[in-house]
């Protein structure tokens, strides 16, 4: 569920789009007018903004945005405009082509999305850029690594609540012998079973290998693979078997030792606070005794804490 807070009587977009050319007029612009509006509005309501602006002012709002807004801030807004596809297209691209490859964010983005919100990512993906996702992945990632993000974005996975036991049994058996032997045909049998299995499957699968073997799978994933492949395959694994508590974590560690990972926090808190994010606001009072909202609140200032306290809604 949602944290962002929409007024009960919200304005129309035209009032909404005269109030932030209000804000933008004059030496500097009224942040706290454009936070008021935009962190309190839901995607189409965005959208609908957008249009009037644009229809009223000739002008693009998302540019006039870029002009005035600055640091941290900016970056949050911007992110927060376009609808949830879009977006996860533009993290992508940016993950993939920017000045650091960033991988964490390539698999939170691919291995976190529904077969169907990957195909519609890849079809804007090419939409707006030009080249395919895969062809970006095939030039920025490499081994196995490459190869499960590659299979899991192109695998067309069953995603109901079924499960046929015998497979999952036989699934556990066979990653036992997989990790265990770790030849390149072994890689292969792990690849196969985390991007070709549902998540309830996966679930089964690691509640039955604990049963037989008296290990956790995860373990036994970092036990035997190495750095972005064992990444991508834990990430697959954390967010079949509880996705907020996935969240929950990777924000903890954003905020966590010297300094904040703000490109990771933004992220995280705009791309789930229309999808699930009170999910992971418990989940993240329950592990670590402490509200998201206090732990969000400790590590930023200004208006850009502000934003995003916003999106998070109360501190609860």
């Amino acid at each position: 569920m949602a944290t962002m807070k929409i007024p009960m009587t919200v304005p129309s977009p035209r009032v909404d789009a005269d109030q932030l050319f209000k804000a933008f007029k004059g030496r500097g612009c009224d942040t706290s007018v454009i936070i008021n509006i935009l962190a309190h509005r839901n995607a189409t309501q965005r959208a609908l903004i957008e249009q009037e602006y644009e229809t009223k002012f000739s002008d693009d709002l998302r540019k006039r945005l870029q002009s005035e807004l600055h640091g941290h801030l900016k970056k949050a807004v911007l992110l927060w405009m376009p609808e949830a596809v879009e977006r996860d297209a533009s993290i992508l691209k940016h993950a993939l082509r920017g000045a650091v490859t960033d991988h964490k964010a390539v698999a939170e983005i691919i291995c976190t999305r529904t077969g169907s919100q990957l195909r519609q990512i890849k079809q804007v993906y090419f939409n707006t850029f030009g080249v395919k996702l895969e062809q970006d992945i095939e030039s920025e990632a490499s081994g196995n690594h490459k190869r499960v993000l590659l299979a899991y974005l192109n695998t067309t996975r069953y995603e109901g609540p079924e499960i046929d036991n015998k497979i999952v049994e036989n699934d556990a058996r066979v990653l036992k012998s997989a990790v265990a032997r770790k030849r390149k045909s072994d890689d292969q049998t792990l690849i196969q079973i985390f991007t070709d299995r549902s998540r309830t499957h996966l679930v089964a699968v690691r509640s039955t290998y604990r049963s037989m073997y008296g290990k956790e799978l995860g373990k036994a994933i970092r036990d035997e693979t190495r750095g972005n492949f064992e990444h991508v395959l834990l990430t697959i694994l954390q967010c079949a078997e509880n996705s907020s508590f996935y969240f929950a974590k990777a924000l903890r560690k954003s905020m966590k030792g010297l300094g904040t990972d703000d490109t990771a926090l933004i992220r995280m808190v705009v791309t789930r606070a229309e999808v699930d994010m009170q999910y992971i606001v418990s989940e993240y009072r329950k592990r670590y005794k402490k509200t998201l909202y206090n732990a969000v609140h400790s590590d930023t200032t200004g208006h850009y804490r502000a934003f995003l306290l916003s999106l998070l809604g109360p501190n609860v």
